[in-house]
């Protein structure tokens, strides 16, 4: 069976693999030189010097299981690919929740406990709302927000772990988020499994973690990628599917792995009946994630990554130091999730905020490097949006992270989306 899988980021270099894996013919296309999609490679100077970056700073969890799992299975070593901490959710000032290394759930409870810069009102009112999330199985009524689910909590913890909590999460405010699913990410993380709540911080950067090892597995496989290949139509015919890129080919089934717009623009090319899909796909709403790098000679933080106070002004909810990530010395990358403004005025907001809020005596001021601003990051993951589903048109599949599911757009829902569509191709 001939397979084409159109988009070489995480789903479909999941699906791709995991088709092959199974016996089907796959060809990967892909419109861009670098693999990873939303998730990629892209080239920068520090220095003077070509350094490697990304198109957005990711981070990944322990409870991340099917991507970890097609990691190894790929040949990729994650702990040399990925620094793992204790979930750390602490600020500039010291203050902020740090996790020890203990069997879940009692890691959370200790962290809770000793957590600097907290209140005993905090703390408590943290520990009686999440045990009311475990009693209700983790569940709320599909139109609740993030805020909604967290009513008891107080201010404090409000804004010192879940708004940046839901924000990493889910690229969503807390106040529009949706509490569904912001539930479910807790559960994962914190109550299923111990280690869940790891962080898992790259050291490479995001096309060398996983795409670019899916790619070179497939190619050993006689399944080389066909990379610079943008797929312009494709269209049913008989029990077959033409794709069209530089040529024509037919196959068996077509797996879209590319942006919900770009699918939503073959599948209507393709003029098979999909009103409903297509209404779902170019209903998602989308937020924007902006990652602003910034170098100066000794620059370095006290841990690998902070969260930072945020606010209209001062944008940035995190800062990561890609000097102690396998990147150059005096390297930063400030995260502004759910961003909105253009590229040269968050730039210097977040420069003015790195000034204020961090403190670094340096006898020159950071610089900025490259400022990327990923308009469509993700989808809004409001309360009781409609995802698309995965089959489109007999033949004719769908997959990433923005396909429905129970998990925000992440890694690792778009790397399970892939290896389902997968795993039911007939």
């Amino acid at each position: 069976m001939r397979v084409a899988v159109v988009g070489a980021g995480w789903a479909g270099c999941a699906a791709a693999v995991e088709a092959t894996r199974l016996g089907f013919q796959a060809t990967l296309f892909e419109a861009s030189r670098t693999t990873g999609g939303r998730a990629r490679r892209v080239g920068g100077t520090v220095a003077g010097q070509p350094v490697p970056l990304d198109n957005g700073q990711h981070i990944m969890i322990g409870a991340y299981a099917e991507t970890l799992r097609l990691m190894k299975d790929l040949g990729v070593d994650v702990n040399a690919a990925m620094l793992r901490l204790p979930l750390r959710m602490q600020f500039p000032d010291g203050n902020g929740l740090q996790l020890p290394r203990w069997p879940a759930p009692l890691d959370a409870l200790a962290g809770i406990l000793v957590a600097r810069g907290w209140s005993w009102a905090d703390k408590l009112s943290l520990l009686k709302v999440s045990l009311g999330w475990k009693l209700k199985g983790f569940q709320c009524d599909a139109g609740q927000s993030v805020t909604d689910v967290c009513q008891g909590l107080t201010p404090g913890a409000m804004a010192s772990l879940i708004e940046p909590l839901c924000v990493s999460a889910l690229n969503t405010p807390a106040q529009r988020a949706s509490g569904q699913v912001f539930l479910r990410v807790i559960r994962d993380a914190l109550f299923l499994q111990s280690g869940g709540s790891n962080l898992l911080l790259p050291r490479r950067d995001l096309s060398a973690l996983l795409p670019d090892a899916a790619l070179a597995w497939l190619h050993a496989q006689g399944s080389p990628a066909r990379l610079g290949a943008r797929v312009h139509t494709i269209a049913p015919l008989g029990s077959s599917w033409v794709v069209t890129s530089d040529s024509s080919v037919a196959f068996d089934c077509v797996v879209l792995a590319c942006p919900p717009h770009e699918a939503a623009r073959l599948v209507e090319g393709s003029g098979v009946p999909a009103g409903e899909w297509l209404m779902q796909a170019r209903g998602l709403q989308h937020e924007a994630l902006t990652t602003v790098y910034a170098h100066a000679s000794g620059a370095r933080l006290a841990q690998p990554m902070l969260a930072l106070p945020s606010s209209a002004t001062e944008p940035a909810q995190f800062v990561f130091d890609r000097g102690q990530l396998g990147g150059p010395a005096g390297l930063l990358a400030f995260v502004i999730s759910a961003s909105s403004g253009d590229s040269a005025t968050l730039t210097q907001q977040v420069l003015a905020q790195a000034a204020r809020q961090l403190g670094l005596n340096l006898r020159n001021p950071l610089q900025p490097v490259q400022t990327i601003v990923e308009k469509r990051a993700t989808f809004a993951c409001t309360p009781g949006v409609q995802r698309p589903g995965t089959d489109v048109a007999p033949g004719l599949m769908a997959c990433g992270d923005y396909i429905a599911g129970p998990y925000p757009a992440t890694l690792e829902g778009a790397v399970r989306s892939g290896l389902e569509v997968a795993r039911r191709l007939h």
